[in-house]
C-alpha cells in the first residue's frame, strides 16, 4: 500500500529540478520497489528532459519485466541498479526471502543487455555470503556489468548484529575486491565500507615503495563521499537523511530547498567536519579520504561521529606516516 504523504507527481517533478540545480553525477530511484509507482516512467522521462542521469533500483519482483526494461531505457533511464547478494539461487533467495528472485534478477540483467542499458549490481556483504564472494565475481564478470556496489551491513535490529562482519573480516573483503579489481571487466566501490579507501591507498603505497607513498597519496586522494557528505537520502515523504541508512533526518523538501537542507543543516555540517570525528577517527591520518561509515557508527553507538566500529586500523603517530 502507498503511504498517504508519498510525494506526488508534481512534487517529484520539483525535485527533479532542483537536483538539476545542484547539478549532481547521479539521481538515484530506489525504494522499497519505485516500480509501484504509476508516474515512474514520466519522473524518468522528466529527469532526462532536465538532463539529470538517473539510476533505478527496482525490487525482482514481477513487477519487473522485459517490456519495462525496455521501456525505462527509452524514457532515459541511464542505469539499472540490481540486488545479487549469492552466486546461487540458495544464498540469494535464501538472504531476500523470496523464491524466485535470483532467476529473475539475471533475467533482468539479460534484459538490460539486450536494452543496452548498464547495469549496477548491489550486494550486502554479511556472514552469509562472506564464503561466496570469489564466486560471485566470478559470476558478475560473466555479466557484464559495469559496476559492482558492495554494501557493508549497518544493522537496523539486534538480529542483525550477528550477521555484522568483524574487523578483521572486512580486511578480508577488502583485500579479495582489490584483488578482484585488478582482473575484472568492471568497477568496484564500497557503500557503508568507507574504509576500503585507506586500504587501497596502503596498498598502493605497498607498490611505491616510498617512505613518503602515503603522505603523498593521502594529499592528492580526493575526498571521500560520506553519509551526508557528498551523498543525501530523501524519503518517499520528502525527508532528507544523510544516507539510507542512517536515520536522523535533516529537514524536508516540503518546508526547504534540498540545496539549502544540504548546505546549513547542523547535522550536515557536524558530519562533514572531520575535526568532530571521535575516537580513533578523529586522529586518523586517513580521515578526510575515509571517515568511516556514520550510519554503522550512529546504529552502534547511537553517536554518529563516533569512531567507526568495524574499522581495525590503529592511527600512526603524526609525522610517523611513512
Amino acid at each position: 500500500m502507498r503511504h498517504a504523504l508519498e510525494l506526488s507527481t508534481l512534487e517529484a517533478f520539483n525535485l527533479v529540478d532542483q537536483v538539476a540545480n545542484t547539478r549532481v553525477p547521479m539521481f538515484v530511484l530506489t525504494g522499497g520497489d519505485p516500480l509501484k509507482r504509476p508516474d515512474l516512467q514520466a519522473i524518468v522521462r522528466y529527469a532526462r528532459h532536465r538532463l539529470v542521469k538517473t539510476s533505478l533500483t527496482p525490487s525482482a519482483t514481477p513487477l519487473l519485466t522485459r517490456e519495462g526494461v525496455f521501456e525505462l531505457k527509452e524514457s532515459g533511464l541511464m542505469r539499472l541498479a540490481l540486488s545479487l547478494d549469492g552466486s546461487t539461487p540458495q544464498l540469494h533467495d535464501g538472504f531476500r526471502g523470496v523464491p524466485g528472485s535470483w532467476k529473475r534478477t539475471l533475467d533482468a540483467v539479460e534484459w538490460s543487455r539486450e536494452a543496452k542499458l548498464p547495469v549496477q549490481v548491489n550486494t550486502t556483504v554479511t556472514r552469509h555470503n562472506l564464503h561466496d564472494l570469489d564466486n560471485l565475481v566470478e559470476l558478475l564478470n560473466s555479466l557484464k556489468i559495469v559496476l559492482w556496489s558492495v554494501f557493508f551491513l549497518v544493522p537496523t535490529g539486534r538480529g542483525q548484529v550477528s550477521n555484522l562482519l568483524s574487523p578483521v573480516e572486512h580486511e578480508v573483503v577488502f583485500a579479495k575486491l582489490y584483488s578482484a579489481s585488478k582482473r575484472v571487466c568492471f568497477h568496484i566501490k564500497t557503500t557503508e565500507g568507507q574504509h576500503y579507501r585507506r586500504y587501497v591507498l596502503q596498498e598502493r603505497a605497498k607498490v611505491a615503495q616510498s617512505s613518503r607513498a602515503i603522505e603523498d597519496l593521502i594529499a592528492h586522494a580526493p575526498s571521500g563521499v560520506n553519509d551526508g557528505k557528498g551523498f543525501v537520502f530523501i524519503s518517499h515523504t520528502g525527508e532528507v537523511y544523510p544516507s539510507g541508512f542512517l536515520p536522523l533526518s535533516a529537514g524536508n523538501i516540503r518546508r526547504d530547498p534540498l540545496a539549502d537542507i544540504y548546505r546549513t543543516c547542523p547535522l550536515f555540517l557536524s558530519l562533514r567536519d572531520v575535526s568532530q570525528l571521535k575516537g580513533k577517527c578523529g586522529r586518523c591520518e586517513f580521515q578526510d579520504v575515509c571517515g568511516g561509515s556514520r550510519a554503522r557508527a550512529f546504529a552502534l553507538t547511537r553517536d554518529p561521529l563516533a569512531e567507526e566500529p568495524c574499522c581495525s586500523y590503529i592511527p600512526v603517530t603524526q609525522g610517523d606516516l611513512g
